[in-house]
């Protein structure tokens, strides 16, 4: 195995770059490792390798190379450093360490440490320089508080809660000589480890870092940290076994990261040097650094659910909330809105496509007693089945190939609130079966997760299929539509209630002027027999895609027939009587009209549409729609 860089960070995230003798690193196409950055300067920085070590250098770069987070001009880089150039990070990685997962954490149940193989004091020079306890009492203050600011500068910068715990333990070992460390974030509620970064700076960072839980679960009780020296493996004064006697001694340092009041996480660190044993004065720096480091995790997480609701909210915006309707049948939906929405009841939403399945379901939503929270919707029918179920339950990290994080899933997201799950008759029956647990259990495990999670939302489904047919054809399963079919409510077709068409069509029409800088005084009386006479298969949704290309197509201030799709008018000239009707009337008198105005221009389509006084391209469609082409070929001799 060769040494390597491991991208934690940045735009060449997982990706490794061998090191032989010299590796390049900079904006410059040249570079053996090319970062498409503007904080990368053309050549930023190298890694030759010297007597041995590996060194990296800052070849003047205009943003400075950070090991550790700490700025260096020049430095022996050792297993496990990090190194940041520009907005990537990279991991160091010695040709001596063995493969394994990185960064990961064995908890034991021993009453010590697991035994691991050690290495001589020598190694560990660089952590505590031997001059360092000769320095004065107020110049290790000074010290130490030039350590905390750079730690709150640098995690009071960073976004992002994965990289945050390991930036955070490459500069506690900055300023604190322990071997090894490692960080366990918690979940809120349950006290299960969320995620975990464990670095071993003499076996390398893939090597797992042993932490007993009963010293863990202590910790988070009492909420207190501590430090401890051990001698052995056990204390007893009966043990005399020549490897107790020979085990070398160990200083260890734990402290709890509280916030509120209640634990988030834990920091441990571990020494096997006699010469550089963890002391007092460590742990208090660890207890200043695990509350920067809770602040730091705090901020990441607001940070990263406020860019959550942010696109929600801008999704939320992008869509139209309000119902329009003031038939009978129109009055009954708003009712039965009105009765279910402040009840926590699933609602089964059923009825043809584009009949406004979703905006009834947000209707009801924001008349509930969680309007204040998450709106969630996932459409079954625009996800395979694979990608599906990792959106629905989320998935932990390394679950399968892509899954480099864990994810949480729709389910998650919407806790509190409510979620929509549209086109519910297309999911697969492996998929059925487990949204039929979560509806009897409320709980649900991730992709590749083991532990169960509690979950507290409302569901609202939808569907356009027959779904008592489907079970009775045994394609849907009928405990989960019992479970689904607690309330329902069929949405009516737009031909079932013709009468709300208009009101319809002028709400599409101005909202659409309004999008497209349009200035309308509303809709012609010929368009609005058009719109009536069309059955409208598509419903209220085919309805606004007509209006909205009425309103682009149109030159005029009120939206014509003409303007109106082809589909549309051909049904009402279907619709007609064959006998010299209205409508004849007037299609006879545009044909006139035109005629008379092209042979004026000699057959010029721009001087017939100034007599007009319409636009050119409105004269073209007009004179398409009306079938006139060919004859006017004939006339102009074309």
């Amino acid at each position: 195995m060769v040494t390597r860089l491991l991208a934690i960070t940045g735009p060449l995230r997982k990706s490794e770059f061998s090191i032989d003798k010299e590796l390049a690193i900079g904006r410059s196409a040249q570079n053996a490792l090319c970062l498409d950055d503007p904080a990368v300067s053309p050549e930023h920085c190298n890694i030759v390798l010297c007597d041995g070590r590996y060194i990296l250098n800052d070849l003047d770069s205009r943003s400075g190379t950070f090991v550790n987070g700490i700025p260096t001009k020049q430095r022996a880089l050792e297993t496990g450093d990090e190194v940041t150039v520009g907005n990537s990070v990279f991991l160091f990685i010695d040709r001596n360490s063995a493969r394994a997962e990185p960064g990961s954490v064995q908890l034991t149940e021993s009453s010590g440490i697991r035994r691991e193989s050690g290495a001589p004091s020598e190694q560990l020079d660089n952590l505590r320089p031997e001059s360092l306890a000769a320095l004065p009492k107020l110049s290790r203050m000074a010290r130490t508080l030039s350590a905390l600011l750079q730690i709150s500068r640098t995690i009071s910068s960073l976004r992002d809660e994965e990289f945050l715990p390991w930036q955070l333990l490459g500069l506690t070992f900055d300023v604190i000589p322990a071997e090894r460390g490692a960080i366990l974030l918690l979940e809120e509620d349950s006290r299960e480890i969320r995620s975990e970064v464990a670095w071993d700076r003499v076996a390398g960072p893939e090597q797992p870092v042993p932490i007993n839980q009963e010293m863990v679960r202590k910790i988070m009780e009492k909420g207190v940290g501590f430090r401890d020296v051990i001698l052995g493996p056990r204390q007893d004064s009966s043990v005399s076994t020549r490897a107790e006697v020979n085990d070398p001694h160990r200083s260890i340092l734990c402290v709890p990261m509280t916030s509120n009041g209640k634990p988030i996480g834990i920091i441990y660190l571990e020494s096997k040097s006699s010469t550089a044993t963890l002391t007092e004065d460590d742990l208090e720096l660890l207890t200043a650094i695990a509350a920067l480091g809770v602040v730091g995790i705090e901020n990441a997480r607001h940070y990263e659910k406020l860019g959550s609701e942010n696109q929600r909210l801008r999704a939320e915006v992008s869509l139209t909330h309000d119902m329009i309707g003031r038939s009978a049948k129109m009055r009954e939906v708003f009712q039965f809105i009105e009765r279910v929405a402040p009840r926590d009841s699933t609602v089964l939403i059923c009825g043809e496509s584009g009949t406004g399945k979703e905006l009834a379901a947000r209707a009801i939503h924001k008349n509930s007693t969680r309007k204040s929270q998450p709106f969630v919707a996932l459409n079954c029918a625009a996800l395979t089945e694979t990608l599906l179920e990792s959106e629905l339950f989320g998935h932990e990290k390394g679950a399968f190939t892509s899954a480099i994080s864990q994810k949480k899933g729709f389910l998650e997201v919407a806790e509190s609130g409510t979620i929509f799950l549209d086109e519910i008759g297309e999911l697969s029956p492996i998929l059925q079966a487990k949204l039929l647990r979560v509806l009897q259990e409320r709980e649900f495990v991730r992709v590749g997760g083991t532990r169960p999670i509690k979950i507290n939302v409302r569901f609202l489904a939808a569907t356009n299929r027959d779904l008592q047919k489907d079970v009775r054809e045994e394609k849907f399963r009928a405990d989960l539509f019992h479970r689904l079919n607690v309330i329902s409510i069929t949405l009516p077709s737009l031909r079932e209630h013709p009468e709300d068409i208009l009101a319809l069509a002028e709400h599409f029409a101005a909202r659409h002027a309004k999008n497209c800088n349009r200035t309308l005084s509303g809709i012609s009386d010929e368009a609005m027999d058009c719109l009536m006479q069309y059955d409208w298969p598509g419903n209220v949704r085919e309805l606004e895609n007509a209006m909205e290309r009425a309103v682009v197509v149109g030159s005029t201030d009120r939206i014509l027939a003409d303007d109106l799709p082809e589909t549309v008018l051909d049904s009402a000239k279907s619709g007609a009587d064959n006998s010299n009707n209205y409508h004849d009337a007037i299609r006879n008198l545009k044909k006139k009209l035109i005629l008379d105005a092209m042979e004026q221009s000699a057959g010029n389509i721009t001087d017939a549409a100034k007599l007009l006084g319409v636009h050119p391209n409105y004269l073209h469609r007009l004179m398409r729609n009306l079938e006139l082409r060919p004859t006017l070929r004939k006339q102009t001799g074309a």
